[in-house]
């Protein structure tokens, strides 16, 4: 007997009560190759919790820069006053 579900009755998931016509058997079906599937999306997945923490570490990167160059500045100006100081009382 086919007993084919409905929205209100749905076909049951019992296995010895469902058609066998319906469901090829397992020697017919191709295995799936799924070698590198999870290692692929495993290193997908870190590579995806990694993004931000290479981002703000490219983000400090830029800042160190930034404070670097700026103390550079502030060295040489600081060194142009004193020598331009040191002038005046020299003369």
């Amino acid at each position: 007997m086919s007993t084919l579900g409905t929205i209100d009755r749905p076909a049951t998931h019992d296995p010895q009560k469902q058609d066998q016509n319906m469901t090829p058997p397992i020697s017919e079906t191709p295995a799936r190759d799924t070698s590198g599937a999870t290692e692929s999306s495993q290193n997908r997945t870190l590579e995806m919790q990694l993004i931000p923490e290479a981002l703000a570490r490219a983000h400090m990167n830029d800042r160190l820069h930034e404070a670097e160059t700026e103390r550079r500045a502030l060295r040489l100006a600081a060194a142009r006053r004193m020598q331009r100081r040191a002038e005046r009382a020299s003369l």
